[in-house]
């Protein structure tokens, strides 16, 4: 999935979204040594550990979305790596890699879920932690134009953000498209299309897959706050570490 075309979207639509950053920032303290961030998208997460004094090192396939977070990250000694989890290759190896806000979800096959995994065990330092998260699969009517409350307000214009979601069952892929409507000050309407296509998960396949790559039996947790992954949560948080001798 190249990103490129959806970078200022997305930028916009989850510049403020924090339910995340306390819980990558508590994994980050007392960490000696970079950390590693997959899919670091525009810097976000990135941004907000090294600012912490986290020594972070993001790596992000798209080119746009790496020039929204160099711009983000100013004055902030980020290393910025273009790259895949599948084959990102270095000879340092990191006490913690974290692949927040659905990174994994752009693996879209088991060949490349095993092999992006595979490449992450293979980069953690002994006794080293693997986190991540991934959205429950519960979506809302699909093939029905949605409007979800996105509205964004910027130099006298308005941007409503609606969507339609389509779901591939037999692939598990969820399409997103994204129609997305400015009103100038003049009262022009313009209208952007964007589609972004994911991979959804169900709890024990991901266990099944960190076992399969070498990881011992994972802890998950319902929320970012801790507690049980139960039939309410609506994210799934993992952290792993490799299996003895892996």
């Amino acid at each position: 999935m190249n990103y490129d075309d959806l970078s200022e979207l997305y930028d916009h639509q989850y510049d403020l979204y924090r339910d995340d950053l306390h819980f990558y920032a508590g994994l980050a303290e007392g960490v000696s040594g970079p950390i590693l961030e997959v899919g670091a998208g525009t810097g976000r997460v990135t941004t907000y550990l090294a600012r912490r004094g986290a020594q972070m090192v993001g790596l992000e396939p798209s080119a746009k979305m790496l020039e929204k977070a160099r711009l983000r990250s100013k004055g902030l000694s980020i290393e910025w790596v273009q790259g895949e989890a599948e084959t990102f290759c270095s000879e340092q190896r990191y006490p913690l890699i974290i692949a927040p806000f659905n990174a994994l979800m752009h693996l879209y096959t088991p060949a490349e879920q095993l092999a992006a995994l595979s490449n992450l065990r293979a980069h953690l330092a002994p006794g080293g932690l693997l986190a991540f998260d991934l959205s429950v699969p519960n979506y809302g009517a699909t093939g029905t134009l949605r409007h979800e409350g996105e509205t964004l307000q910027h130099g006298g214009s308005r941007t409503d953000i609606f969507l339609v979601q389509r779901l591939d069952t037999a692939r598990q892929h969820v399409t997103t498209e994204y129609y997305v409507d400015t009103t100038q000050p003049d009262h022009r309407l313009e209208r952007r299309h964007f589609t972004l296509t994911q991979r959804y998960y169900t709890r024990y396949e991901v266990e099944w897959l960190l076992r399969c790559a070498g990881f011992a039996a994972p802890k998950v947790q319902g929320s970012f706050q801790g507690g049980p992954y139960t039939a309410q949560s609506e994210v799934m948080v993992f952290r792993a570490t490799p299996q003895a001798g892996a």
